[in-house]
């Protein structure tokens, strides 16, 4: 048996539910090759007991993966190792009800003298001058209008 800081020691209960998750083979690849990492990683009874080397090399992962999945089941178990951790990330709207109306309504409007149509710079630059909003991008704007059921034309 290999001395590792994370060894993992898989219950039956466990093994079982793995190799069934793995043979419905319905799971998304992620999920799939996780649970095959913590099969090959088993060091209990009748575990292969395989190094981190010769799982990444088996299932083409990076060896990296292979000891971040034992460390996950062992600080927080089999449901955190196998699922994925969803990002922490929370923005807040730049652009509030009000704020996405009056972008909706000055894009329908007519554009600036010189100009055929607003552009997605020409709609920003204008809600920053308008002082509807501090700072905003294009690429908001456009994700908001491709949002908004609005046609211009």
């Amino acid at each position: 048996m290999r001395q590792t800081k994370y060894a993992v020691f898989l219950t039956e209960a466990d093994r079982a539910r793995l190799r069934t998750l793995i043979g419905r083979g319905e799971a998304p690849a992620r999920l799939l090759t996780r649970a095959r990492i913590l099969l090959k990683t088993n060091q209990g009874e009748g575990g292969p007991c395989w190094s981190d080397d010769a799982i990444a090399g088996a299932l083409e992962v990076h060896p990296t993966t292979v000891a971040r999945v034992r460390r996950q089941f062992v600080e927080q178990g089999l449901d955190a190792a196998l699922d994925r951790k969803r990002p922490d990330r929370v923005y807040a709207r730049v652009l509030d009800g009000a704020a996405e109306a009056h972008l909706v309504a000055l894009a329908c409007s007519t554009p600036p003298t010189g100009r055929e149509q607003w552009t997605l710079r020409l709609l920003a630059d204008e809600l920053v001058r308008l002082e509807v909003v501090d700072a905003i991008s294009y690429e908001t704007v456009r994700r908001t209008l491709e949002q908004t059921n609005s046609n211009p034309g």
